[in-house]
């Protein structure tokens, strides 16, 4: 018999796949920079503290295969192989990496106190994203510099990425009630 348990984690970890999908529909351009502004590390980073390192690996692998696969779930609803090699290659490759992170960061978090485990949080939400914005900027330093790819590729994200940390810190005890609720 298949427990309940079972079905409902690899539901939530799809419905995390689809927040992150959604994350890359709210998107900025970034004067200068081929990548734009979006929200999907926030959700990215979410699911790796919400599911844990495996089932937050496993939502960010999914989200890249589904583009990969041709639905329209990058940034801007770019999809395809093509999406993968681009100029944000380098950041899409670090979403389920950044998720591994956060997800077993946070196995060292204690409920209490709140203040702790939100700041712990923060830094956690730092950690993923300078990762994700250091496999960005591999990728882009390989198309067109080094420097430029820093200043195109990382310093304009620099600002997102401490807000988007602070949100992930402050919605962290909802995320980590859901996982204890699952259990993982």
């Amino acid at each position: 018999m298949i427990t309940t348990h079972r079905i409902v984690v690899p539901v939530v970890t799809l419905a995390f796949v689809g927040l992150i999908a959604l994350g890359g529909r709210v998107d900025v351009a970034v004067p200068g920079s081929p990548v734009p502004q979006s929200l999907q590390t926030l959700a990215v980073l979410a699911a790796g503290l919400a599911l844990g390192p495996r089932w937050g690996l496993a939502a960010g692998l999914l989200y890249l295969a589904a583009g990969a696969l041709g639905l329209p779930v990058f940034a801007g609803g770019a999809s395809g192989l093509s999406a993968l090699t681009g100029p944000t290659a380098g950041y899409l490759v670090g979403f389920p990496l950044a998720a591994l992170l956060v997800g077993a960061g946070s196995r060292a978090l204690s409920p209490r106190p709140v203040w702790r485990t939100m700041l712990l949080v923060f830094a956690l939400g730092l950690a993923g994203h300078l990762l994700i914005l250091a496999l960005g900027w591999a990728g882009l330093a390989l198309r067109i510099g080094s420097s430029e790819a820093l200043s195109a590729g990382v310093t304009p994200f620099l600002w997102g990425m401490a807000v988007k940390s602070a949100a992930l810190a402050l919605i962290a005890p909802l995320l980590l009630a859901l996982r204890e609720r699952l259990n993982i």
